[in-house]
């Protein structure tokens, strides 16, 4: 799997450079350019949109008690969605805009949900006492046999 990211992140920058010259002698050189501006800002305006929504989900969610899973995959994909809109090119843009669209987050969620288990855990604290130090000002002494004891230092 790591082997298949890494190959991703090599094959990306390649793949965007022949669609940019695909693109560019198709409608030309400015045209090129104002799409790639132009999706930039609308995919900034959508994740302005989604994220704070998103947002106030995961608030209502923290706020209700209950386990914001659904809302924190939403907010990891919409920051995956961020990072590939800073990366010029016209397939990292299809794939940020398409991760802004609800529908296909709940698609995704959906088709990894199944294969994720959850396992439930409790967690405990301890509260530091503070009666209990100021009953014990003397200090403490542990008593141990001649026997009980090694001295390591040999």
């Amino acid at each position: 799997m790591a082997r298949l990211i890494a190959l991703s992140f090599l094959a990306l920058p390649l793949l965007e450079i022949a669609v940019f010259i695909i693109v560019g002698r198709a409608i030309g050189l400015f045209p090129t350019l104002a799409l790639v501006i132009l999706a930039a800002l609308a995919g900034g305006l959508l994740l302005r949109q989604q994220g704070l929504s998103t947002l106030s989900r995961l608030r209502n969610n923290v706020n209700a008690g209950t386990i914001p899973g659904r809302t924190m995959f939403d907010a990891m994909l919409i920051g995956l969605a961020a990072i590939l809109l800073v990366l010029p090119g016209f397939l990292s843009d299809v794939m940020a805009l398409s991760l802004l669209i609800p529908p296909v987050r709940g698609w995704l969620f959906s088709a990894l949900a199944g294969r994720v288990r959850v396992v439930e855990t409790t967690t405990s604290y301890r509260r530091h006492d503070a009666s209990r130090d100021e009953q014990d000002d003397e200090t403490r002494a542990i008593e141990l046999k001649d026997d009980d004891w090694r001295d390591r230092r040999e």
